[in-house]
């Protein structure tokens, strides 16, 4: 689940993290990168669980309407569509859902108010109110619906955003990464699947788990070195007016230049300056570009830059 972009984002974060302490620990450092690479997969989680959430409240309301003094014929008769989703059903029952929930203690109990205010959100769309006037009822139909109440609801739902920066400073930044897996988890669902569906792993393979500690690892331990390759295709500007921020997204993207022999340098370049649109200016973008080109190609000149694989041929 954890793509190697969010593991890149999370070392970047962790490494200034690491730097603005006063009293720093590789080893602490690292068990502070696993944490916060975990409480994304417990995002996931937390917001499928949502869904079931807001579709529990729609049957208490109704459930409301029903019993009050003088219902009416519609409280009486309501439209269970939503409330019946099929596929919101069989979130409901998924066993690693529910285990996952249960061990990590996820819950939305403390958040009634946001669970109110996101099912009158949903209820007032017109996504909704098409759904639910539609009589015919298929599984994909209600695969699709509840794809949309991630992307068009909660996506862009500020109260979300909100409870959840309340709860951890993690996962503002890892809502529409979540969601877009979420998507992809949807996808290995369909109308014969029972209980034992399996959600996305952590990491996809071992290997992403290997990268992350290396990456962090190694871009300290070679802290000195990658220092000296910044100043010196810096033009010798002074190091110390370079954004601190700047400094750290191309120490990650050399570390990964010297000393990860499977991946493209294209790649690590296309990556670290997608990763600089969100922590650096537009001044900053280009700049880190320039020093990381250059880097780069004195690399290659000094015979530095070894990459092995297939599809690897001529990066040398």
């Amino acid at each position: 689940m954890i793509s190697r972009r969010i593991i890149r984002t999370k070392a970047l974060q962790v490494l200034y993290a690491y730097y603005a302490s006063e009293e720093r620990s590789l080893s602490n450092s690292e068990k502070e990168l696993f944490f916060c690479i975990h409480k994304t997969y417990d995002l996931y989680h937390y917001l499928l669980s949502l869904v079931i959430e807001i579709a529990d409240y729609a049957e208490s309301r109704m459930e409301i309407k029903r019993n009050k003094h003088q219902p009416t014929e519609d409280d009486l008769n309501p439209n269970t569509k939503f409330i019946s989703n099929l596929f919101i059903r069989q979130l409901r029952e998924n066993r690693q859902l529910k285990a996952y929930i249960e061990q990590k203690k996820l819950s939305w109990a403390n958040h009634p108010d946001l669970i109110k205010e996101l099912y009158l959100i949903l209820i007032e769309s017109e996504m909704y109110q098409t759904y639910m006037a539609n009589n015919s009822r298929s599984y994909l139909d209600d695969r699709k619906f509840t794809e949309k109440i991630f992307n068009n609801i909660l996506l862009v739902s500020e109260e979300l955003y909100q409870v959840l920066e309340e709860q951890s400073i993690y996962w503002n930044d890892d809502i529409e990464f979540v969601i877009s897996v979420i998507g992809k988890t949807m996808k290995k669902f369909n109308e014969h699947s029972d209980t034992s569906v399996s959600l996305m792993p952590l990491f996809k393979d071992e290997d992403d788990r290997e990268f992350a500690k290396e990456l962090f690892r190694k871009s300290i331990v070679n802290h000195d070195e990658i220092q000296q390759l910044i100043k010196v295709h810096s033009n010798n500007w002074d190091v110390e007016r370079i954004a601190f921020m700047d400094i750290l997204i191309m120490q990650l993207a050399i570390t990964e230049f010297l000393y990860f022999p499977s991946i493209p340098t294209k790649v690590t370049m296309n990556e670290y300056i997608e990763l600089s649109k969100y922590y650096s200016t537009e001044k900053s973008r280009n700049f880190i570009n320039g020093i990381l080109d250059k880097t780069l190609k004195d690399l290659k000149k000094e015979g530095k830059i070894k990459k092995t694989g297939r599809g690897l041929v001529g990066e040398q």
